[in-house]
């Protein structure tokens, strides 16, 4: 059975303790080797959304001197045997650590039905709305000791708190959503309220709350309260945002574009122990014009991915964190009348690596021209199994509730992609 919020409550918070990771917290009762097991244990994701389809041939599986394989040449990774496309030369050097899904095969070809069916999972209907998969995490793996809200979304445009990706899970759960990387509007107190002022408001804060809660759904009451303990820690945590501070060669590193910016804050949250960060990229929807648009998009994507990828594998947690770049589908083989390819879940790519994955691998292959999946098709059913075991979760027992009624967190009927995992 899933374990309640009250048991992530009492984590890693009250073990390691404030003080820069002190062994000795909870009066010495945490010896210097347990408090080193518990960091060790920390599970954590970066999802990277490349929203409207990254291009499957001209990253993750060209297809050189065929009718649909485009202007790009594939180059050899460090793997002998596995080529991606030119425009990826960073990620590369670095495929010991990457592993490949190039069997992808969905079934919605829409924005509207793929954004959701790939973000939840696409279980078996069972008449409720699924959690996305941070909201999902949020849930099965708790805050770890950050403090921080555990599902963080770092977006260009607008911010705010996204209840409805919790789906059945409750607002709670949801995306606190980091409009252009900044904090939430007015998150900082003004200057004429004083500490003691604040505390006692919010004390009273609290106190209406309860009164409030008696009679409601406890949901939607645990969500405000939520949303006011999430901005109290952000207060104390308001430099993270500030990435001038952080060494120019690290901006120059990531790129100064909105991917790059936002994957170095991504970072940045990653270290501080956030559970999941998603960093969403837009523009991939490239139905004309499209191979002048790779030839822009891709390597923004490659620079700072492959630099997340380095940066955590130098700092030791890429054993901890699941790096995963997906969409909702791939692009067309075949080209339009527009230059562009359009959308295709037929068969497609998704890119992991990081914790419980398995590096330097490649599962499933398409056709020679890239039209359909030759072996091994993966839905995002399968996909979701794959993630959450190598988060050391096993859908075949665990569980989610929703009230009394218990639900799956994975289509029982798919099973993960075994050649990825560690």
């Amino acid at each position: 059975m899933l374990c309640t919020p009250i048991e992530h409550s009492l984590s890693r918070r009250r073990f390691l303790g404030a003080a820069g990771g002190s062994a000795l917290s909870l009066g010495g009762l945490v010896t210097p080797a347990i408090a080193e097991k518990l960091r060790k244990e920390r599970r954590q994701v970066l999802f990277v959304w490349l929203d409207g389809g990254m291009s499957q041939l001209e990253s993750w599986d060209p297809k050189p001197n065929t009718p649909f394989g485009g202007p790009f040449r594939p180059i050899q990774t460090t793997v002998p045997g596995i080529q991606i496309s030119e425009l990826l030369p960073q990620s590369a050097k670095l495929m010991k650590h990457l592993a490949i899904v190039r069997s992808v095969s969905t079934q919605d070809n829409s924005h509207s039905a793929g954004v959701d069916r790939i973000n939840r999972g696409d279980p078996k209907n069972r008449g409720v709305v699924y959690p996305y998969f941070g909201s999902a995490v949020s849930k099965l793996v708790g805050s770890n000791d950050s403090g921080l809200p555990s599902y963080i979304w770092v977006k260009p445009m607008n911010g705010g708190f996204i209840y409805k990706d919790a789906g059945f899970l409750g607002p709670k759960y949801g995306a606190l959503a980091l409009g252009d990387g900044k904090p939430p509007e007015n998150l900082l107190r003004p200057k004429e309220i004083t500490t003691e002022d604040d505390d006692e408001r919010n004390e009273l804060r609290k106190l209406l709350d309860t009164k409030y809660a008696e009679q409601r759904r406890k949901e939607f009451t645990e969500a405000n309260t939520h949303a006011f303990e999430m901005a109290a820690q952000l207060q104390k945590k308001i430099e993270l945002f500030d990435l001038s501070k952080l060494p120019q060669k690290d901006q120059d590193r990531y790129g100064s574009h909105d991917l790059g910016r936002h994957m170095l804050l991504a970072r940045r949250l990653l270290e501080e122990g956030v559970t999941f960060v998603k960093v969403t990229s837009y523009g991939w929807d490239t139905h004309g014009d499209h191979f002048n648009g790779a030839a822009s998009l891709h390597p923004k994507f490659d620079r700072p991915f492959a630099a997340i990828i380095e940066d955590l594998r130098d700092r030791g947690m890429l054993d901890n964190v699941l790096v995963i770049a997906c969409a909702e589908f791939g692009r067309t083989p075949r080209i339009n009348g527009h230059i562009g390819r359009d959308h295709w879940p037929e068969a497609w790519s998704v890119c992991m690596a990081g914790r419980g994955i398995k590096g330097g691998v490649v599962a499933g292959k398409t056709n020679d021209k890239g039209t359909e999946v030759a072996t091994d098709p993966v839905d995002i059913g399968g996909l979701f199994h794959t993630w959450y075991k190598a988060l050391g979760i096993d859908p075949k027992e665990t569980e989610f509730r929703n009230g009394g009624q218990p639900l799956p967190i994975a289509h029982e009927e798919m099973k993960p992609v075994k050649e990825v995992l560690a």
